[in-house]
C-alpha cells in the first residue's frame, strides 16, 4: 500500500475534505490518501501574497510527513512546489502543472479559468516558467472567491458556467482548466452543462501521482 499526503496550503479544512474525496475516487487501490490541512497558511491563497505567506507551514507538514510515498500540493498557484522539491525526492505533485500537462496531452491548446485577478499574475508565471506558454490561449478570472465554492457552490455554479459559455463561443475546440482547488467541487456540474472539455486539477493529480508512484 502507498500512501500519498495531499496538503492543503491553505488553513479551510472543508477545502481539503473535498480535494481529498476527489483523489480517492481516481488514485488505483494500491493508493490511500492522506489529507493535510496547513492550519498555519491563509483561509484562502488568492495571489501572491497569500501563497508565500502559506509557504512555511506547507513545508513544515511535508518534513511532517516523509514517511509518505508521495505528495500532491492542494493550491492551483503550485505553492511551496519548488522549495518542497528541496525537501523531499519522493514524487511531489502540483496541481497547476499536472493540469496543464492533462491539457497539453488531450487538446494541445488551452485556457485557464481562474477564481480572481490577483491569482491571474501568478498562473501566468507558472505556465511560462513550466514552458507552456506557447500553448495557453489566455488565463482569466471568473470573479468567484476560492471560499465561495464551498460554501455557495449553486452561485459560483451560475457564474463560472457564465464564463465558460463566453470562452466556448470564441473558442469551442479549446481545453478549458478550471484553475483552482476549490473548483473540484463543482467539476462535475459544470461538465454536465458544457461541450467543452474541462479539466479538474485535482483529478489530474490524482491520475499523475497514481502513475509514477
Amino acid at each position: 500500500m502507498k500512501t500519498i499526503a495531499f496538503i492543503n496550503p491553505n488553513s479551510t479544512d472543508v477545502m481539503t475534505d473535498s480535494c481529498v474525496k476527489t483523489l480517492k475516487s481516481e488514485l488505483p487501490d494500491f493508493c490511500e490518501v492522506r489529507g493535510i490541512t496547513n492550519y498555519n497558511g491563509p483561509a484562502a491563497i488568492q495571489g501572491e501574497e497569500d501563497g508565500k505567506a502559506a509557504i512555511p507551514g506547507l513545508l513544515k507538514e511535508i518534513e511532517k510527513n516523509l514517511d509518505c510515498d508521495g505528495f500532491v500540493i492542494g493550491c492551483f498557484d503550485d505553492t511551496g512546489l519548488l522549495e518542497a522539491r528541496m525537501i523531499s525526492k519522493k514524487p511531489i505533485i502540483g496541481i497547476g502543472q499536472s493540469a496543464f500537462h492533462m491539457a497539453a496531452l488531450r487538446y494541445g491548446k488551452f485556457c485557464v479559468l481562474t477564481t480572481l485577478d490577483a491569482s491571474v499574475p501568478v498562473i501566468k508565471q507558472n505556465i511560462k516558467s513550466q514552458g507552456f506558454g506557447c500553448i495557453c490561449e489566455t488565463v482569466l478570472a471568473s470573479g468567484v472567491p476560492v471560499l465561495e465554492l464551498e460554501h455557495n457552490p449553486i452561485n459560483a455554479i451560475e457564474t463560472i458556467s457564465e464564463h465558460i459559455n463566453l470562452i466556448e463561443a470564441q473558442n469551442p475546440d479549446i481545453a478549458i482548466i478550471l484553475g483552482c482547488a476549490g473548483m473540484t467541487n463543482v467539476f462535475w456540474q459544470l461538465q454536465a452543462r458544457h461541450k467543452a472539455f474541462l479539466v479538474d486539477p485535482i483529478l489530474c493529480s490524482a491520475r499523475m501521482v497514481g502513475a509514477i508512484l
